[in-house]
């Protein structure tokens, strides 16, 4: 009886892989050396032999965005990225910017999305005669398009989370990222306490993989699917879990706890590494040197003439464009390094070991900065959240960007030219600012109705001017208007890119594009942030507040008269009511008094 009922347990699973079998193997009517592919989504099984070079190409005709990925790929024994390999480019054809490269040493499951109209991958084998396997899906999504409950950041000691939906099927298309840090030394045990995707052997169509480290791009600890209770373990104190699903067979998902332990073996010496939009900052501890065998005195940077401040700590602090710091392009954001160098003692030989210390600030282009102004005792607060540049935008009375508005609400007149610009602060002079997108709402949360302004560098209202970027300042002016249906405020809130002005292929450079706002993995252009400003009010809402206050007034100054003559009137009616009373009594008295009194008359017919 429990051999049976287990078999029954199975049958849903079987049939489900069976019929997953069947829809990948549908979905590869295809050229087995690449393809065109125009379809909303598609599943691609491929089997190349040795000495082959093919190419796909996706190609959107909607307005959205194109995620692949490669849930499965076996290359010759052996081989090399030089060999054979996968290179996905960001466009059209293998001239496009190269977004990635999968191999035989990739040590992940590549998740790649486009920024252009199209992607482009391209495939080559070597001479080695072996049959590779493939399989690769795509499909089109909307980054505008949130899911409750998908990925996000745990960082307390303990915690849990879910799938979307758990324990409800959850939705196709998902892919969520859920990064996990613990404690300093410490590391990271997760555990699936249920368990249940769609089971494949490869786990191709819906899977869960977990990392040892806060990226998706190495250190991959496990892919699984199917029904199971899996665990894991990290080796830091940071782990990732991502689950990817396709369009079909959806089951209930998830549920995950995860605990953190101290590491075994001595704690970690102090030492960190922080980064703002103006400088580097590096701490190292003396116990930390004295156990490589150093002192601060055996320490230089890149340029030798910057020293350190030698207290508790040896502690390195400079503007990020100074002391030798190189600055690297990465497409997705740019990285400031710098290198600490522990020269050995001795004249002629040495024991000790030859030390790098690297450092990097890599300011990653999915950071948000939010500011908005805020009136307090007729003073500007600006209110700036996570972020790595420091940017915020303002109004300015003219043209000439001389003199910010500092009253808040700002009150304009219909029709009025208003003059915004965004503020990038940092010591890095080669930032330029581009002005991407702008919308409005009368709403600081930007629901419901919003209006376009700029769109992708394209100016969208007839009144839009914007300005050639100038060093760290985006520019732009447009006409004042008002939302109908008594809607009395407007917000802004501007996607700003920041670029490397060296680089004259970038986002920036290239002005307005008809595309729609870009995924994060933009590769021509380095950062991306938003700022919001407002609100704006027209003058017309200023003089009704006026009117209204000023009838408040009034209304409150003729309130006490209205009160005195509502008293007078009623101690008068109240004298009557009793001056009444008394004479009806006195008049009863002397009634009696005289023998006066009432006798029932007789009728008479």
């Amino acid at each position: 009886m429990q051999v049976l009922r287990q078999i029954l347990l199975l049958l849903p699973l079987v049939a489900a892989l069976a019929l997953a079998e069947d829809n990948s193997v549908e979905s590869t009517g295809v050229p087995r050396c690449g393809a065109s592919l125009h379809e909303q989504n598609k599943a691609l099984r491929i089997e190349l032999n040795a000495n082959v070079s093919c190419t796909w190409q996706i190609q959107r005709n909607v307005n959205q965005t194109i995620r692949l990925i490669f849930s499965y790929f076996k290359f010759a024994p052996s081989s090399s990225c030089e060999t054979e390999s996968i290179k996905i480019y960001d466009g059209p054809s293998t001239n496009s910017p190269l977004l990635g490269q999968v191999c035989n040493d990739t040590d992940a499951v590549p998740v790649l999305q486009s920024s252009a109209d199209s992607l482009t991958f391209h495939i080559t084998t070597n001479s080695v005669v072996f049959t590779r396997n493939f399989f690769v899906f795509y499909y089109f999504f909307s980054p505008e398009t949130k899911i409750e409950n998908c990925g996000g950041h745990l960082t307390s000691p303990n915690g849990t989370f879910t799938s979307p939906n758990y324990p409800a099927p959850y939705p196709g298309f998902t892919y969520c990222v859920w990064h996990i840090q613990t404690a300093k030394n410490s590391k990271i045990n997760l555990q699936f306490q249920d368990f249940f995707l769609e089971l494949d052997q490869n786990c191709q169509f819906d899977f869960t993989a977990v990392y040892d480290g806060l990226t998706t791009n190495t250190g991959l600890i496990g892919k699984v699917c199917g029904r199971a209770q899996p665990t894991f373990e990290s080796s830091s104190n940071t782990m990732t879990v991502v689950l990817s699903t396709d369009y079909a067979n959806s089951y209930r998902g998830f549920s995950a706890q995860y605990t953190s332990a101290p590491l075994p073996g001595p704690v970690e010496p102090d030492t960190f590494l922080t980064c703002s939009s103006d400088s580097m900052k590096i701490v190292l501890s003396k116990s930390y040197l004295a156990s490589l065998g150093y002192s601060e005195t055996h320490l230089q940077l890149n340029d030798p003439s910057c020293s350190p401040v030698v207290k508790d700590s040896v502690i390195f602090s400079f503007p990020l464009a100074s002391c030798g710091t190189t600055k690297k392009d990465e497409g997705e954001s740019i990285t400031y390094t710098n290198i600490i160098s522990l020269s050995a003692t001795g004249n002629i030989i040495t024991r000790q070991k030859s030390i790098q210390i690297i450092a990097k600030c890599k300011m990653e282009n999915n950071s948000t900065v939010e500011v908005i102004y805020i009136t307090k005792n007729n003073i500007i607060q600006n209110i700036t959240s996570v972020g790595r540049y420091n940017v915020s935008m303002s109004f300015y009375d003219s043209g000439s960007f001389s003199k910010p508005v500092r009253q808040s609400p700002y009150y304009v007149g219909l029709n009025q030219t208003l003059f915004a610009q965004v503020n990038l602060h940092s010591t890095d002079p080669n930032l330029v600012v581009f002005v991407d997108t702008c919308i409005a709402s009368p709403q600081p949360d930007f629901g419901s109705p919003t209006y376009d302004l700029i769109r992708s560098g394209c100016n969208k209202d007839d009144t839009v001017v914007t300005y050639p970027p100038l060093a760290h300042h985006g520019r732009f002016q447009f006409n004042a208007f008002r939302f109908l249906r008594s809607f009395p405020s407007v917000y802004l809130q501007c996607d700003i890119v920041i670029c490397d002005s060296n680089n004259t292929n970038s986002r920036c450079t290239k002005g307005c594009s008809s595309r729609q706002k870009r995924a994060l993995s933009e590769s021509s252009y380095t950062w991306k942030t938003n700022t919001v400003v407002g609100p704006i009010r027209l003058r017309r809402d200023l003089r009704s507040a006026d009117h209204a206050e000023s009838l408040t007034k009034a209304r409150a100054e003729e309130t006490p008269n209205v009160q005195q003559y509502s008293f007078y009137t009623l101690s008068f009616m109240a004298l009557i009511s009793n001056i009444i009373i008394v004479v009806a009594v006195i008049l009863k008295y002397h009634k009696h008094q005289a023998g006066y009194g009432y006798q029932k008359l007789q009728s008479s017919y």
